[in-house]
């Protein structure tokens, strides 16, 4: 059994003075990618892997990295360790930044222990894992991973009409390493569960074993306006209406499948967008997500097929755009094995499980083994104020990724 711990009252109080950074008159927390509050982020996190005595380094897209380096194995494959301290808007304190911080203090840990590492061992904080401003999300880690030329990622237009690589310049944080200039031996990922089945069934860690494939769509639906008064109901051709079937072929599809399939229509507009105008454009997205490729595959194709036989019933124009699309991942069963195995040793129960939402770790699983932890969320919330772990199952995460670090950087 392990002999030494994370320090659990730094990683507690790193992890409310990051939540405080970012928070607006009204008290909420927003740091966007690239923004002012980002930057402040990034500075606090920089002076806690300064203060750890690590090397700093920052790539072209952003990516910070702490590195722990031994004079012996100085150019071995690290361990990597890490996530993403970006939030969405009116955000939790522990979405990414639980996992960036924890792995800080997995090698805090082992430095004080006297711990001597068979290779080196780095902690990361991807650029954009979110995508509220900048798409795509989890953009940082996809580009390191090399699935987006980094050129194409800074030259990204924003939801505020800025440029990704101008306004990284802008606070500091236009590194000079390329991307993946670090090759890891294996990556490991801390984070809340963000989903209520940890909690629901009184178990504290939770080894994933996969990763949901992810099919992001904007759709336009598109006829003509007229007066909602005076135009018949029977002579309508109503792109609000249309959008709206959309939305209840995909709810009822996904619920009355024997599937983990899910579906979700997050965003919405009308025009004109008026109380007393018949819409003549809906445009909406599509998010869908299976952890098996050939049943996501299924969905796809069927929304396209509801989309064309829509267009010819309600009469109106229907284009679709493809936003974002990610396999599933299968992570490394070893590491996962080794996260159950580190829990069995500290005592507590464990449970191979699907990540239901996207995370940095899917991108690294495409150039190293990869695995998460996760511990319960409260209530199953995230991307939301109300989103809370307990002190002591963070703790007991943390002392997890401690452990399964300790193997993995021996070898």
């Amino acid at each position: 059994m392990t002999t030494f711990s994370i320090d659990a009252a730094r990683l507690l109080e790193r992890l409310r003075e990051l939540g405080q950074i970012g928070r607006d008159d009204n008290g909420m927390l927003v740091r966007l990618a690239g923004s002012d509050a980002d930057k402040a982020g990034r500075d606090a996190f920089v002076a806690w892997i300064r203060s750890a005595g690590l090397e700093v380094a920052v790539d072209r897209i952003g990516n910070i990295f702490g590195i722990w380096k031994d004079h012996k194995n100085a150019d071995d494959a690290p361990v990597l360790l890490g996530s993403h301290i970006d939030t969405v808007i009116n955000a939790g304190i522990y979405d990414g930044c639980y996992g960036v911080l924890s792995g800080l203090a997995v090698i805090e840990a082992l430095k004080a222990a006297g711990f001597v590492p068979a290779r080196p061992i780095a902690v990361a904080a991807f650029t954009n894992e979110e995508g509220v401003r900048y798409a795509p999300d989890m953009m940082g880690s996809l580009v390191y991973a090399g699935g987006l030329p980094v050129e194409e990622a800074l030259a990204t237009a924003g939801t505020d009409g800025t440029m990704l690589g101008a306004e990284l310049e802008r606070i500091g944080y236009a590194g000079s390493e390329e991307p993946g200039f670090l090759k890891p031996y294996a990556y490991v990922e801390l984070h809340i569960e963000q989903g209520p089945v940890l909690e629901r069934e009184g178990v504290p860690i939770g080894a994933v074993e996969n990763l949901q494939g992810i099919s992001w769509q904007r759709i336009t639906v598109e006829d003509e306006a007229n007066h909602a008064g005076t135009t018949p109901m029977s002579m309508r051709r109503d792109a609000g209406h249309a959008a709206a079937r959309v939305v209840t072929f995909l709810r009822d599809r996904a619920r009355n499948a024997n599937t983990p399939t899910v579906a979700t229509v997050g965003c919405m507009s009308f025009e004109p967008n008026a109380i007393n105008v018949i819409p003549s454009r809906a445009t909406f997205t599509v998010d869908l997500r299976d952890p098996d490729e050939g049943r996501l595959q299924a969905e796809e194709a069927a929304l396209a097929s509801y989309l064309k036989g829509l267009a010819a019933t309600e009469e109106v124009t229907i284009s679709v755009e493809r936003l974002a699309r990610f396999e599933p991942v299968a992570f490394d069963r070893r590491i996962v094995e080794l996260v159950e195995d580190a829990a069995r040793k500290r005592g507590l129960a464990s449970k191979r499980m699907t990540s239901g939402a996207g995370h940095d770790a899917q991108m690294i699983a495409r150039v190293a083994p990869s695995a998460m932890i996760f511990v319960p969320s409260t209530g199953g919330i995230s991307h939301n104020p109300h989103e809370h772990t307990p002190e002591a199952d963070l703790v007991a995460g943390a002392n997890i990724l401690l452990d399964v670090v300790t193997r993995l950087a021996a070898e």
